[in-house]
């Protein structure tokens, strides 16, 4: 599911960057980091003017390193995914389902553009994105994402719409590790554009799109949620989920939430320390409605 058409044949999809674009963004960026690195080199020869060769050697192998390659990764993990070049070409560097990326994504294309870019003098970046069907490089393969166009003359890019209310939190338990990303890419698109659809065929989308995430989860859509704000309530779901992988629950802590536990003193011989019970969150009526302000409402 590469793309999504709709019944008025309007292509929900992002608009990946080509080779030119591209390329005037990494020039920018190499401009920018080049021009940097030879202020701080020769900062740094003159600062320690007074060593051998071989530290100044090392000192310069170090600071290439970090520049060239350590700041873009800082930069892209930083700014999720746009480099200076890129902002000023209206680029950015998402995820292969359209998310932000985070740092490991950031890592994996910094350390093959060493060898695609700078090594390479860039010949095989660009034969891989000419290649490509979507203008992406090896870096981008490996890590999974994909440089898209922000800046879309007649259009602008829209943020996932929340759930309503009262279904925040009761798709915790769903399996979405099933989900391949192209179909989280189609859902988050149609969400971010279905306001712009006919009714009709805003209905019909969401049922389907539903019924295939239902299919990849186990669990059977909920009859008393409309299908779009199922959607909704299963992608801020899976966004939680991303935010809370982001801290490492240290020891004692179940899924970023502390569990209390009896003093080893205190344990009676014999006995198995339990954890005090959480009280469960209090259930939405299942009968709410969602308005028609949410754009969840079935079609009249």
């Amino acid at each position: 599911m590469d793309e999504l058409v709709t019944g008025d044949a309007v292509v929900l999809g992002l608009r990946p960057a080509r080779l030119p674009s591209r390329a005037l963004a990494l020039a920018i960026d190499l401009v920018v980091i080049w021009v940097v690195y030879l202020i701080l080199t020769i900062g740094v020869v003159v600062a320690a003017g007074s060593l051998d060769d071989a530290a100044l050697a090392a000192i310069s192998v170090a600071m290439f390193l970090f520049v060239l390659v350590g700041v873009p990764i800082a930069v892209e993990t930083l700014s999720h995914g746009r480099s200076l070049g890129k902002l000023a070409c209206g680029l950015r560097v998402v995820r292969d389902d359209g998310g932000p990326i985070r740092f490991r994504h950031a890592l994996v294309r910094g350390a093959m553009g060493v060898v695609e870019i700078l090594i390479s003098f860039g010949v095989i970046a660009c034969i891989a994105s000419l290649v490509s069907a979507r203008g992406r490089r090896i870096g981008d393969v490996f890590a999974g994402t994909l440089v898209v166009r922000e800046r879309v003359p007649g259009a602008r890019m829209e943020s996932v719409p929340p759930p309503p209310p009262w279904l925040v939190g009761r798709f915790a338990a769903l399996d979405l590790s099933s989900v391949p990303d192209s179909l989280w890419l189609a859902i988050r698109q149609y969400l971010t554009r279905m306001g712009q659809l006919d009714p009709a065929v805003n209905w019909s989308m969401a049922i389907r799109l539903a019924d295939d995430l239902a299919a990849r989860t186990g669990a059977p859509k909920p009859a008393d949620v409309p299908p779009a704000a199922y959607l909704a309530a299963v992608v801020n779901e899976r966004q939680a989920r991303e935010a809370r992988r982001g801290f490492e629950a240290p020891a004692g802590v179940s899924g970023g939430v502390a569990v209390p536990r009896l003093p080893v003193a205190d344990v009676p011989a014999g006995s198995v320390p339990v954890a005090a019970p959480t009280p469960a969150p209090a259930t939405p009526s299942p009968s709410k409605p969602s308005g028609p302000a949410t754009g969840f409402a079935p079609p009249a």
